[in-house]
Formats: structure tokens, sequence, C-alpha cells
């Protein structure tokens, strides 16, 4: 008998039919003797209309109002899904935020769990009875009900996992698994059997949507094995798990996992900033301030005048911000100009073999200059290089660079 905690996304919950759908596989695990918690979105755009409802209220919304209202999706389906269930003969009950309790810190639409109370979960397993847990919700130390951010429940079903000790947690979507990159882009991608916590952390934070990176930061943490698998298919997914499981099964490890690009990057440049000490310090400590995160930076050899430019990017979305701040910070900074471009991509190579084979980033940069791709930026990390490119070469360098590291699955055609 197993432990599992079964995670289904808005796509999954969205219309009874497809509740049915998540019932019949929840009515599966049970009938197999596991003992079972199921963690739910809300059904799909249900979110959204809650958000608006607020907003169209009063824009200056309390957040703490805002999390009543919009935690109320996640409610109703955790209802439902228990109603069928019952339906079908498995003994379930929904068991909110507040009623465990989850306990989260007070920051209000972004709060983070604290702690999670098992007792209830213990007695109700006991029992032989599933419990079905809304995600993306808790509770604070006062007693208000808190959110979790968008994208919060596959958090709240790792956070789970982790405070029941559970075997697994399968995280269902609207993708089978992990691929080396995005299969609409290239056909030939192939869909990882495992991956670590450390790729997946590092994917997910350069533009792989499949999970949200704080849920693959916490299952890290805690060593929970992860699956991600489809509601809509019976076929296995891709297993989250420790280096070391994948390296116990005695098979030589790819050296690149996978190839992850992200639109959502905005250019910045400040041309002719003074070359003195502290004069980095003037640029981005004003930007820290007004919590705006910067991603790869690059400052150039100093001009004869004493001057350097320095560029950097930002998420699209805080570019005006960024912008109006560096104008406030103009007289302290001292740059002559500001350009600034959006129309730029972030495409990323990520693999735990990179910490021992060297030549990867070479790989890479002569991949793109064979087809003229021109780089603006670069970063690293010990299992990643992320290049900066203009936006019109996404796909073609994504192509380039996953045949390039030899990830392209064996072409079936003729089969």
């Amino acid at each position: 008998m197993a432990r599992i905690v079964m995670k289904f996304g808005g796509t999954s919950m969205a219309g009874i039919e497809r509740i049915r759908n998540v019932a019949t596989r929840v009515k599966r695990e049970w009938d197999a003797g596991n003992d079972v918690a199921v963690v739910v979105s809300a059904m799909s755009g249900e979110t959204d209309r809650l958000v608006n409802f607020c907003r169209e209220a009063s824009p200056l919304y309390d957040p703490r109002e805002y999390d009543v209202v919009v935690a109320s999706g996640e409610q109703v389906t955790s209802g439902l899904l228990a109603i069928v269930l019952q339906a079908m003969g498995v003994p379930a009950r929904s068991w909110l935020g507040w009623q465990l309790p989850i306990r989260t810190s007070d920051a209000h639409a972004s709060a983070r769990i604290g702690s999670i109370d098992t007792d209830r979960l213990a007695a109700a397993f006991a029992n032989r009875e599933v419990a079905v847990i809304p995600g993306f919700q808790g509770l604070t130390d006062d007693e208000r009900i808190t959110t979790l951010g968008r994208g919060g429940s596959d958090t709240s079903a790792v956070a789970v996992a982790a405070a029941m000790k559970a075997d697994r947690c399968d995280i269902y979507t609207d993708v089978d698994g992990v691929y080396t990159t995005d299969p609409r882009i290239v056909p030939k991608a192939r869909k990882l059997d495992k991956i670590t916590y450390e790729e997946m952390l590092e994917l997910a934070s350069v533009g792989a949507k499949v999970l949200q990176t704080r849920s693959v930061g916490l299952a890290m943490k805690e060593k929970v094995r992860v699956q991600v698998l489809t509601s809509f298919e019976d076929k296995p997914g891709t297993l989250i798990v420790g280096e070391e499981e994948i390296e116990g099964n005695g098979m030589e490890r790819q050296l690149i996992t996978g190839i992850a690009y992200d639109r959502n990057e905005a250019k910045v440049t400040l041309v002719a900033v003074p070359d003195r000490p502290g004069a980095v310090a003037t640029i981005f400590t004003p930007l820290a301030n007004a919590n705006i995160n910067v991603d790869m930076i690059v400052q150039n050899v100093a001009h004869d005048s004493g001057n350097t430019d320095v560029t950097f990017t930002v998420p699209t979305a805080e570019l005006t911000r960024a912008l109006d701040v560096l104008d406030k910070a103009r007289t302290d900074i001292g740059y002559e100009k500001v350009l600034s471009d959006s129309n730029v991509c972030k495409v990323s190579v990520v693999g735990v073999g990179m910490r021992s084979h060297a030549g990867v980033a070479a790989t890479m940069f002569a991949a793109l200059a064979d087809r003229k791709i021109n780089i603006l930026a670069i970063s690293t990390s010990e299992i990643k290089t992320s290049v900066l490119i203009d936006a019109d070469f996404t796909e073609l360098a994504v192509r380039v660079l996953h045949t390039a590291y030899g990830l392209d699955a064996p072409d079936t055609a003729a089969e």
C-alpha cells in the first residue's frame, strides 16, 4: 500500500464530465488499497473571473478580501469531486485549507506555506477515506484566508505530500510529461522518463511552464518524488527525483536534458555610465528597492572616455517601471542615455551533465553562429547556459540547439 497525493489542474476540473474522469482515476488508486489525498485547482478560467470581480468592485481592493473571493474557485471543485467520488462508492470528503489547517504567512495573494496539520488526514486514511483538498489556499495565524499566488496549487500538492510523507506526488496537467523542449516547435522533442529536481528547477525558471518554480524548489527541499502526467490519457509521465535516483540505474546520463526559451524578457542598456567604484550599485539598488528582478547582466570594457555601457534584462511586464526607476535615478547613475528592446528572447540549455563536461557552451555558440544568430547577452549557472537573442530567431535557435545536443527523437515515420 502506498500513500499518494494526486493533483489536478484547471483543465482537468473544467466541468462535471472531466471531474468524473478525475474521480475514476482517484477510485483506481483507492481500489488498489492506497491512501489518497487529492489537491484540486479551480475550473479553468474561474480564477481569472473571480479576480476581475475584485478589480471591478474596487481598483484598491483589500487583499485579505481578495483572497476570500479567489479562494472560492477551489472550494467549488473540491466539493464537487467529493460528491462525484461518493456517488461512485468511494468514501470522500473535502478539507478546506482552514479546516486542516494549512498555515501560511500573512502575505495575501502570495502567501508561503509554513506548516500543515496532518492529524485529520491521518484519521481519514485510517477510515479508508479519500481527502479532497483545495489547492492555492491556507490560513494565517490570525485566522484569515490566504492564497499562494497564481499556480499555487502545485505548491499546495507538494507541501501536502511532504507533510504526510507521501510515496509520490502525481501532478496531472494538460501535457503528458516533461519534454526535451517545446514539442510545438520541435516535433522530434522526446518525453523524459526522469529528470532531476535541479534540472526541472532550472527549466521552470527559464521558461518551461510544466510546473511552477516554487513547487519544484519545495519538492527538492523536502525530497518529494513528483510525477508529471496527463489526466486525458493512460500512460506514464515524467518522474522528478534526486540525481542519485537517476544515476542509480546504471545508465549514462544525457549531457543536456532540455532546451527552454522565455519571450518575457526585455533588454535595457545604459550608455556611457561612469566607470567608477559603486557605479553598478547605483543602477541595481533602486531596481531592487522597486522589487524589479534583473536577470542577465553585461558590462562592457570601459571606453577611453572613462565610461562604460551596462546591459541587463528585466521581465517584459516590468520594463516601463524599470525605465521610470532609472530615469528618477539618472543623476546618481550619471548615464548618457538609456536604450530598451522588448523584441528579445532568452534561450537556455540545461543539464546536470554540464558539471563534468567541457565545451557545452562552445557547442551552443557555434551552433547559433552557423545560423547567423547573434548573441546579445550570456548568463550561466552550474547546470545552465542562457543566451539572449532577437525574438524573431527563437524557434530557429531552439530547433538548432535541440539537434546540436543530440536531443532529437529517432525518426519513426517509416515504422
